[in-house]
């Protein structure tokens, strides 16, 4: 487990912050459901080496289009900076969905850590743009108030933020019957992103009647991404087969 315990070593700080989507499409001439991947790295960096790529390929061989999002970070990560980026982003893909072979029906939003409350805080009602049938967070940031990771929260809102917006960019403060289903994830040995985060948006989903599938691994520490040999790694099946359910439901409605 020392690779997720050190995994700051794979965010690249040198990297300029500013916008970029990366595709990871499958060219078969068919059109696929897509995904978009918010890697973590605190507002400081994007981490694509272990939240990114792995992702996206991981996403591919279930027969999914995956897009990974570089979004602004360090000083231009002020609010709502990263999250209109997210939104340009979905923006796009919808733009060239047909050049792409996209299928913009019941897509789906991953975050883990920092890029975790992105995703989060995108899907929130208030936040104007399109909502996927569902977001996946795994060991996200999900406050801003006292369970919060303090990097992220600085990076994002500056060094003493007004209470109206930490209450703001507190999802769990937020959360309604509208909000989309989530499937939301983290270890009880993580030592940077309090598991309360996920425990407190685990009980807003429920008390807004949202569907959400909701766990606390034992033994998984932060930066676990797809935990392949852990205890944890059914999390990312588990994960696909919610969303499934979600864009079969999402069907049935319309």
């Amino acid at each position: 487990m020392e690779l997720f315990e050190n995994s700051e070593a794979f965010y690249d700080f040198t990297r300029p912050s500013g916008y970029e989507l990366q595709n990871y499409l499958i060219n078969d001439g068919k059109k696929h459901p897509f995904a978009v991947i918010c890697p973590g790295g605190a507002y400081a960096a994007v981490c694509n080496f272990i939240e990114g790529r792995p992702f996206a390929e991981a996403l591919n061989r279930k027969g999914y289009n995956a897009f990974v999002l570089y979004y602004r970070v360090r000083e231009e990560a002020r609010y709502p900076n990263p999250q209109d980026d997210l939104k340009r982003a979905v923006n796009e893909i919808m733009e060239h969905a047909d050049e792409w072979g996209v299928d913009t029906e019941g897509w789906s939003v991953w975050g883990s850590s920092a890029g975790g409350h992105l995703a989060a805080s995108y899907c929130l009602e208030e936040y104007d743009a399109p909502k996927p049938a569902l977001a996946v967070l795994c060991y996200a940031v999900i406050t801003m108030g006292e369970k919060t990771h303090p990097g992220t929260r600085d990076n994002l809102l500056g060094s003493d933020p007004d209470p109206a917006l930490i209450d703001r960019t507190s999802v769990e403060k937020h959360v309604t019957p509208s909000y989309p289903a989530a499937y939301v994830w983290c270890g009880d040995a993580d030592d940077l992103v309090d598991p309360d985060n996920t425990r407190m948006m685990g009980k807003a989903l429920d008390e807004a009647g949202v569907p959400n599938r909701t766990f606390v691994f034992e033994g998984i520490p932060h930066g676990a991404a797809l935990a392949v040999g852990t205890s944890a790694e059914h999390w990312f099946d588990d994960a696909v087969e919610f969303w499934e359910e979600q864009r079969k439901a999402g069907r049935k409605a319309d």
